[in-house]
């Protein structure tokens, strides 16, 4: 599994590591993902994601079957 929220698309970013003397190395931003569990009233059954905190925001905020209808519609979703 790669390091996308499956809600908002959210992957990893590159940028520098920058120490005390300036020198700068290559580094990876990974999203705050979690595994969430979230139950679907409509089809009476959980489903299993994985999603950055802002997606669990998301979530909260617009419900679950509005993002996931959402999520596939820009491609986020395979299921």
């Amino acid at each position: 599994m790669s390091r996308v929220c499956e809600i908002t698309g959210k992957g990893m970013m590159v940028g520098n590591k920058v120490s005390h003397s300036n020198i700068k190395t290559k580094r990876r931003f990974y999203p705050n993902l979690q595994t969430k569990k979230f139950y679907i009233p409509e089809e009476d059954r959980w489903i299993t994601l994985k999603v950055s905190a802002d997606g669990i925001r998301h979530i909260n905020k617009r419900g679950i079957v509005a993002c996931l209808k959402d999520a596939r519609a820009r491609g986020y979703l395979a299921r």
